[in-house]
């Protein structure tokens, strides 16, 4: 790293900090999780309003390399953090309402997906057919998890019944999303399906029956006193950042994305009594992502965001995209929570919670930028839909779930334990 590069780099980055920090606090005083800021900062930086120069200026040809080193290790750490939080534990005694919300408000919005990718197969896409249509209808489909539980926590749902449902069908619906988002990238890259499996399968396995009791058995070996417990030991932090790492570099190198592995290593993380050793390692994990690494991802996604030459076309293109993004999502979610007992305020709740994407989508559209699945014009509108329909989330449930009620009278007292969220 020359001299100039390291001036630019670390005024780059304080210049991230600084601004994710400002923008994270106005969203929240307008009722909006801080991602919706933080996302809108990279976009704001970007060449919709101020072309190429300040972006530019900011940060140089020259540093945009080590900027994604940067962004890839924290999305790799964020990765981690949703494996480890996707507990299924959550599942229990969700009964009907959850099988049947998960199973419409993921069906729904890969099926309008799928409908709406092939009218815009055309005038976005030249490769394989098959994996842009699946890509984009796993992009329709996703939930974020991580926003979706703290938005669930300010809301005070966390012991109500809509609050269980809603994170047990979040962490259905991720699952199955990223599983297939897996299939779209072998499909995507020319990956054997043989191969795939061959390796990938038994790797999965491997790690749940041999990773996960050697991570336990590793940490009741250190110390469990001092701050954060057993978690606090710099040895076995040092371990679980290794192994992460490790277990990224892998699927990079089967052929998929390096997200699946640091994933996969998360969602083994053992969580210890009442979660305490997984809480101790993302105490640790969460603060250096969330502060500098996401909001570097950010700026980089934002710097590829171009709004500025939007056409009549375009407008249309991206009032279909909200159109099939929201409707999918609320809708689906709708009609599962009515299959499954639910009454009409409570299942237009889980419409409005499960709408919520956030960064995960980000990280799905950014995957799919990457592997040249989406084109950088499509790439824009979908940023706009993602944002929109996190931005949507807390207005939708205002209306829903008034705050001149209780709402845990509306909601009824859920089964089990939330998992905590960033």
């Amino acid at each position: 790293m020359t001299e100039s590069q390291a001036v630019h780099l670390f005024l780059g980055l304080a210049v991230i900090l600084g601004l994710a920090r400002a923008m994270g606090a106005l969203a929240r005083r307008f009722g909006q999780p801080a991602v919706i800021g933080e996302i809108l900062t990279g976009v704001l930086l970007g060449p919709t309003l101020f072309g190429s120069g300040l972006s530019g200026f900011i940060f140089p040809a020259e540093v945009r390399p080590l900027l994604n080193a940067l962004a890839g290790v924290g999305v790799a750490l964020f990765m981690f953090v949703v494996g480890s939080e996707l507990d299924l534990g959550i599942l229990r005694g969700g009964g009907r309402a959850t099988l049947w919300t998960s199973l419409c408000s993921t069906v729904l919005p890969l099926v309008l997906g799928a409908v709406l990718a092939a009218t815009l197969l055309s005038p976005h896409h030249e490769g394989s057919s098959a994996g842009f249509v699946l890509f984009f209808a796993v992009a329709m489909s996703v939930t974020a998890f991580p926003v979706l539980a703290r938005i669930i926590a300010d809301r005070r749902l966390a012991h109500t019944r809509i609050g269980a449902t809603a994170l047990a069908c979040a962490a259905i619906t991720d699952l199955l999303a990223w599983t297939l988002l897996a299939v779209v990238v072998a499909i995507a890259t020319g990956e054997r399906f043989d191969w795939w499996l061959t390796l990938l399968v038994p790797y999965a396995v491997l790690m749940v029956t041999a990773v996960r009791p050697l991570l336990r058995r590793a940490a009741r070996r250190v110390p469990g006193d001092g701050p954060g417990g057993r978690a606090g030991n710099r040895n076995f932090l040092a371990l679980v950042l290794g192994g992460l790492l490790v277990s990224a570099a892998f699927t990079e190198w089967l052929g998929l994305h390096y997200i699946f592995g640091a994933f996969l290593f998360g969602a083994v993380l053992p969580r210890g009594t009442d979660g305490k050793l997984r809480d101790g390692v993302l105490e640790r994990v969460e603060p250096l992502c969330g502060l500098l690494l996401l909001p570097v991802y950010f700026v980089l996604s934002g710097l590829k965001v171009d709004l500025s030459g939007l056409s009549a076309s375009d407008l249309g293109q991206l009032a279909a995209i909200l159109t099939v993004a929201v409707t999918g999502k609320f809708l689906g979610a709708y009609a599962g929570a009515r299959i499954g007992g639910l009454d009409g305020r409570r299942a237009a709740a889980l419409g409005a919670l499960l709408n919520t994407r956030g960064l995960t989508e980000l990280v799905v559209l950014g995957v799919g930028l990457e592997l040249g699945v989406l084109d950088a014009e499509l790439y824009s509108l979908m940023v706009v839909m993602a944002v929109t329909t996190t931005a949507l989330t807390g207005p939708l449930l205002s209306r829903i779930l008034p705050a001149t009620k209780d709402a845990a009278a509306l909601a009824a007292p859920r089964a089990s334990r939330a998992a905590s969220a960033r």
